[in-house]
């Protein structure tokens, strides 16, 4: 399995989604929560499985919601979780951040 570390700026992204769908019915912030969990857990079995969205980031789609995970492959068998974007709010905003 591959580590991941998450970009503080997509763990906002996680809290602020799972707030919003917790103030739309009870325990769903949870549930996403725990899809986001999943789909972490299959990107560390098999990253190279998630295609590609450009030149290094890779995309992991989100059951249950209309998310998706991007992240890099970096050295060392580590990937860096760089957005959990939402497939129709501002797309391609998370781009820059494979800079930092």
């Amino acid at each position: 399995m591959w580590k991941i570390t998450i970009h503080e700026e997509a763990e906002s992204e996680i809290l602020e989604a799972a707030r919003y769908y917790e103030d739309r019915a009870a325990d769903l912030g949870l549930a996403f929560i725990d899809e986001i969990e999943k789909t972490t857990q299959r990107i560390s079995e098999n990253p190279m499985t998630c295609p590609l969205v450009g030149n290094e980031i890779r995309q992991a789609l989100v059951a249950r919601f209309p998310y998706s995970i991007l992240f890099v492959i970096e050295s060392n068998k580590h990937i860096r979780v760089i957005a959990i974007a939402h497939h129709k709010r501002r797309p391609g905003y998370w781009r820059e951040r494979n800079q930092m």
